[in-house]
This record gives C-alpha cells, structure tokens and sequence, in this order.
C-alpha cells in the first residue's frame, strides 16, 4: 500500500464511526477467539497428559506386541501389513533382519525425523509436556528392531480446509457487522444534511425520524436539532416581518419630512442645513429600501419578474444614469446572450456594483485612480460573467470574506463621506443567487474586483 493509500485510509478510520465500529467488532471477535482457542488448548493438553497419553502408549504397546509375536522372531511384515489394512496407520521397521515401511511414498511428518540435526524446538510437544513425539509411537524389540507407527494420510477423506472456511466465514460475519452498523448509523447522514440544510437557512425539509412513536437516541437527536429548525425558522420569520413592518412604516414619515424640508425657504442662511436634511433623508430613504429589498430576495418565496434582457444594453442604460463625471470603461463582448432576467433588479445590481466601486476607486494618497472597468463576457454555458473593477486601495483580506454579509463594513469605509450602509454588495449577492448565480470578490492588486456569473439556462 502506497503512502498516500495509507494515509486516506488513516483518514477515513479516524473520521469514519462506521468502520470504527467494525474495527472494535473485529478486535473484539479476535479477542475472544484467541481466549477461547487458549482454553480449547489448555484444556486438551491437560486431558492429554492424565488420560490421552497414557492409552496411546498403551495402545502402541499392543499393536508392537502384535507384530513381534512369536518370540525370537524378527518383527512379521504380515502381521504389521494387516494392522495398516485394518487401521489408518503406518508402520516402519528398521533392523539387522527387517527393513520395511508401509508406505514408503507418503512423506514423513515432522515429528518422525530424528532429533539430531534439528531444531528441538520443532520436536517440542506443546500440550502433553513432552519433548519427543516419536519418543511415544517408537518401539525396540529383543533383536535390535525397531518399530515406528504413524498416521496414514491416505485413509482421511480429502475435504477443504478449514481454514478457508474460517476465511469466508470471517468475511462474510465481518460484511452483515458492516451492513448492520451502516445501517444502525444512516439516521447520522439524514442528520448531517438536515444541519446543512439548516444552516444554509432551508426549513422546508425536517429530518426523517425513524421508528417516530418509539425513537432510539438518534431518532432524538433528530427531534431535537428538527425543533431547533423549527425555532429558528420562527425567529427569523418574525424578525423578517419586524424589519418589513418597520420599514413600511417609515416610508411615510420620511416622504412627509422630504417634503416639508423641501418646502423650506429657499434663503442663504437654511440652504446648508435644508441639503444636509435632504442628504440624510435620501439616504435613509435608501436604507428602508434596501431593507425591504432584501427581505423580499432573502424569502423563499422571492419571485422574479423575468424578462429577456439584453445585458450589454441595460449596462448603457445604468451608465447613462450615473452622476456627471463618473468615469467608467465599458467592455462588452458582442456575441452576449439574452438571458431571463428581471431588469429591475439586474439594474440594481449593476447600480451597486459600479457605485461601489466609483466611491474607493482613489488611490491611497488620495488622488483619482483609473477608470472603473465594466466588462461582460459570454460564459462558457451560455449564461454572462459581469466583471466590475476599480483601481483603489482594496480591501484588508482578513474582511474580504465578509463584504457581501449585511450591514457589513471594513473599518476603511466607515467614514461618512465614502462608506454605505453596509447592504449594496449583500443586495448583489442576493440578486445574483436569486437569478442562479454566484457572486466573488477578490483583492486585483491594486483595487477590488467583484465578479457575477449568470447561468445560461434557468
């Protein structure tokens, strides 16, 4: 296995409670083999000591008193040929008179070789104590014979070995452990997506609960984190209805306080004072409408007013309505699709965009930077990539991330002559989501460049 096999590997054992689970079954099951095996053999050698070992020296006892019959006779070849046809054994003879084996094809076992030259502790019988298992099957007559018995391989019947058995067996008790343990944890990934779900701000979809009217701890943690959506849910609808009230109910007192100060005489001593109240009125007007827009874009049941919209053409228009003296490049690729799209909010986009950057578009010394670069390209889709560029200062990357979160604003642009209230690049974001886009900033050294990418099918 190759170090990064390993290392994935490592990975999903340490982040996977599933195969951990089965790893513990596995450790577990070899444990208690291995402590069963143990007793098996504890157990067996002390029977072969006090009652095994005994018969079977007896036993080989008879079967060489059998052989050596008649008394001074060399060892009989028929009689040891008729112990091996009527038992699974072997029978060897060695001497001066007779040299004979049974079956001079089947090899020796290993306890059958002489101990000289060989490793002793291959000759060790572990169970019974003894050191020499030939020690027990080897018989010497009066005439300097000897007579060794052994197995007979041949008489077994040839099975599978067991150990394949166990192997399958193994794996096959390993798969249902596996099969069961992923399908004790499922309610773990339901839980994981309905988190995400939630936190991506979709109630829609509570997290299935198993067996509901008799929940294992799972199934309440699944009823539990569904409440908390549910709470949450709550919260958020009333705060969303709060701000829309809120913001409703301001718009007449301040259309009424507009118009009374523009009803202000029109002398040098209240001209100061009657522009700064229109300034701030302008842009509290503009903060309730924000608001409101953003609300209705962050609901989901925001509803677009689609259109075809030539987006090459509504950039001129929006460029046409800036103030006098913007200075704003235009690059626009002639092969640009008409897209679906609701206008109206497709010029606010395009609106914010290019306000916010003409309001940093200077350099640190404070002298005017390069011109603002609108740029729209075909994408590859089908759909439109708007580039809006300035040539300012930046933005410290540590707020980058937040730029397009609500009432959101670096310390740079907290100033009253050039910062906002903190929802233009939040309302962009929420126009181009709600199209099926997606929206990006980054520092272009120098200025800030933000990119919208509109899909070509919706």
């Amino acid at each position: 296995m190759t170090a990064s096999r390993w290392s994935r590997a490592r990975h999903a054992l340490g982040h996977s409670l599933k195969l951990r689970l089965v790893v513990v079954f596995l450790l577990l099951a070899g444990a208690m083999g291995l402590v069963f095996i143990s007793s098996v053999q504890k157990a067996f050698s002390l029977s072969w000591r006090d009652a095994a070992r005994p018969m079977l020296m007896d036993y080989v006892d008879h079967l060489s008193a059998d052989i050596t019959q008649d008394k001074g006779s060399p060892p009989s070849v028929q009689r040891a040929q008729a112990i091996t046809q009527r038992l699974p054994v072997t029978v060897r003879i060695a001497g001066p008179q007779v040299n004979w084996q049974s079956h001079p094809a089947q090899a020796w076992s290993g306890w059958q070789y002489n101990r000289a030259g060989r490793d002793e502790e291959r000759h060790r019988e572990r169970w019974g104590g003894d050191k020499d298992w030939r020690s027990l099957v080897t018989r010497s007559t009066a005439d300097g014979h000897t007579i060794e018995f052994g197995l007979n391989s041949d008489a077994f019947e040839r099975r599978p070995r067991l150990v394949a058995y166990a192997l399958a067996a193994l794996l096959i008790i390993t798969l249902l452990a596996f099969l069961y343990v992923r399908r004790l944890l499922r309610p773990l990934d339901d839980i994981s997506a309905g988190a995400l779900r939630f936190g991506s701000g979709d109630f829609a979809q509570a997290i299935p609960v198993r067996r509901a009217a008799r929940p294992d701890e799972l199934g309440q943690l699944a009823t539990t984190i569904n409440t908390m959506g549910a709470d949450i849910q709550q919260m958020l609808d009333a705060k969303r209805a709060l701000l829309l009230a809120i913001s409703h109910e301001l718009r007449s007192p301040l259309t009424r306080a507009r118009l009374n100060t523009e009803l202000l005489p029109d002398t040098t001593e209240l001209q100061a004072q009657r522009e700064a109240l229109l300034r701030d009125l302008a842009l509290m007007r503009d903060l309730v409408t924000d608001l409101l827009e953003s609300e209705r874009l962050a609901s989901r049941h925001a509803a677009l007013q689609r259109e075809p919209t030539a987006l090459g053409e509504l950039a001129t228009e929006v460029l046409a309505s800036l103030p006098g003296g913007a200075s704003v490049a235009l690059e626009a690729a002639a092969d640009l699709p008409t897209l679906a799209l609701d206008r109206t909010r497709m010029r606010l986009l395009l609106r914010n965009l290019l306000d916010n950057a003409l309001r940093h578009n200077t350099a640190p010394d404070g002298t005017p930077a390069p011109a603002v670069l609108l740029s729209l390209q075909r994408t590859a889709d089908g759909g439109v990539h708007i580039t809006v560029r300035d040539h300012g200062p930046g933005v410290d990357p540590v707020a980058l991330p937040h730029l397009a979160e609500p009432f959101y604003r670096p310390d740079a642009a907290r100033e009253r002559a050039t910062g906002g209230v903190g929802l233009g690049l939040y309302l962009c974001k929420l126009v181009a989501q709600a199209h099926g886009g997606t929206l990006s900033l980054r520092n272009a050294q120098p200025g800030l460049e933000v990119s919208v990418v509109l899909p070509g099918s919706h």
